[in-house]
């Protein structure tokens, strides 16, 4: 099982990509979570300014109409805003109706958009809030948009994290309310995406399907994650480990942009920094941890998702 995926990866030999080996996006519609700023502006950036039409799809429509103006004065294609709460999955199917409606083929779907390390809290529909932020809301997103992104035979876009390796999918306690504490509840999150990217490509895999998976992970890189997620001494120590540590988020974001729109891209690829323990450098194939591979876990954190956000995915 294992040597089978890191063959699969390695397979998609990358070495120091940047945006300048992007081709000509003209014509290709990109949605991105999270695409006001950070990682998600950059990536939107970059893929806006080789030509593609860009929807960011945002929590907060003001920041995100800063953001959509911002990006359109440097764009070569279009920019489109819808208003997303990726933590609400009444808001989940009413973003992603007007998407499918205003683009009948999707070329990139990219799950960007997170939150890090917030004390404990829970969402609307009373689940964890970083793990229905970061995997319900999009596997529910990701699912109500598959049609369209199938249409185009484009690609699932995965922005995972260096920390899916620290993360255990604790079925006993899915929403850590027994034993809750903020990097657990992270890293089980972003396990949980590595594991629904792997398990949707077996899926369209079996299901011959042209369109397929990529992931990517921005390394350590200085965004608002770092600021508006954790509290109290661990914010205060992010601000100045940034400092010391951290890469820019348009460097972050050239993984999630190879995955989106690179020709050098493949199916099950993993992309991300390779130095420094792949926290930062260059982009090339990065390494997926071993017990992310496990397929009979992955099943079943796919029955329990489309159990949770009450949506069956349709494979033909």
């Amino acid at each position: 099982m294992e040597n089978e995926m890191s063959t699969a990866n390695k397979s998609s030999a990358v070495s120091d990509w940047t945006a300048d080996q992007l081709p000509s996006l003209e014509g290709k519609t990109y949605i991105i979570t999270g695409g006001n700023s950070g990682i998600g502006f950059e990536a939107a950036r970059m893929l806006a300014g080789a030509g593609g039409d860009v929807v960011i799809a945002c929590r907060n429509a003001e920041k995100g109409s800063a953001a959509q103006h911002a990006l359109q004065a440097q764009a070569k294609g279009k920019v489109d805003l819808v208003q997303l709460d990726l933590s609400d999955l009444a808001s989940v199917r009413s973003a992603a109706e007007i998407v499918a409606t205003r683009y009948t083929k999707i070329d990139g779907l990219i799950n960007n958009a997170g939150i890090m390390q917030t004390p404990e809290l829970k969402s609307v529909d009373g689940y964890e809030l970083q793990f229905a932020t970061n995997h319900l809301g999009h596997f529910l997103w990701s699912g109500l948009l598959k049609p369209n992104v199938e249409a185009a035979q484009g690609r699932f876009v995965v922005v995972a994290s260096l920390v899916h390796k620290m993360g255990k999918i604790n079925f006993n306690d899915l929403m850590m309310r027994e034993t809750y504490a903020p990097m657990k509840a992270y890293s089980q999150s972003k396990l949980a995406n590595v594991m629904f990217g792997l398990e949707l490509q077996r899926r369209l895999s079996d299901a011959g399907s042209a369109s397929f998976v990529t992931m990517g992970h921005p390394g350590w890189s200085a965004t608002n994650l770092q600021s508006t997620g954790p509290t109290g001494l661990m914010s205060k120590t992010y601000k100045w480990m940034n400092k010391l540590f951290a890469q820019s988020a348009e460097k972050g974001a050239l993984p999630t942009v190879l995955a989106a729109a690179g020709v050098e891209a493949v199916p099950n690829g993993y992309y991300g920094p390779t130095k420094r323990m792949e926290s930062v450098g260059p982009v090339g194939v990065v390494r997926i941890a071993s017990h992310a591979l496990n397929p009979q876990v992955a099943r079943r954190l796919w029955d329990e998702s489309e159990w949770l956000t009450d949506f069956k995915w349709a494979f033909y």
